[in-house]
């Protein structure tokens, strides 16, 4: 299947892409995030406030060794990450239902641009003033009963819409 080793993914070129997680609960959400970002070969996953960090049981049973390829740091707020994220010259998107949010379909990554996402709480979702440090929010529409979606599922979503954007799939 001519996979890299985590040697090889570590010094290959990767999609200008940095997930951050503000305060999310499950290390199995957080395993499965590492394990996306894997697969599309994201630059970093920052990990914030009571995010779990490796190594843990919990998140090496979804993320399956990606937490050992995909690179990560721990901020103690997600606000701190964003300010770290600006001052490297990122632009930054909260995925949140807010007003005058960006339907997702509509949005369209630059090339030569760095990104960076916050996915946010299960419950709770991004903090309001992470929200509101943020250069815009992305909405992925929702047609059914239901309000949200699993943060996993969200932000497979997302990282997949920054690689069709950002590379040749």
């Amino acid at each position: 299947m001519k996979r890299l080793s985590v040697e090889e993914f570590k010094e290959a070129d990767k999609l200008p892409l940095v997930v951050v997680l503000d305060d999310v609960r499950s290390m199995y959400n957080v395993g499965s995030i590492f394990r996306t970002g894997d697969a599309f070969r994201i630059e970093a996953v920052y990990l914030c406030g009571i995010s779990a960090t490796p190594p843990s049981t919990e998140i090496h049973k979804t993320a399956l060794g990606a937490e050992d390829s995909v690179e990560w740091r721990y901020f103690d707020t997600a606000l701190e990450a964003v300010e770290q994220l600006h001052h490297d010259g990122y632009e930054v998107y909260s995925v949140e239902q807010v007003e005058h949010s960006t339907k997702l379909h509509r949005f369209h990554a630059q090339p030569g641009q760095r990104y960076a996402v916050i996915m946010g709480n299960e419950v709770k979702g991004v903090h309001q003033e992470v929200v509101d440090a943020s250069d815009g929010c992305l909405e992925i529409p929702q047609f059914g009963t239901k309000h949200s979606m699993n943060v996993s599922v969200t932000a497979g979503i997302i990282i997949h819409h920054f690689a069709e954007d950002l590379i040749a799939l």
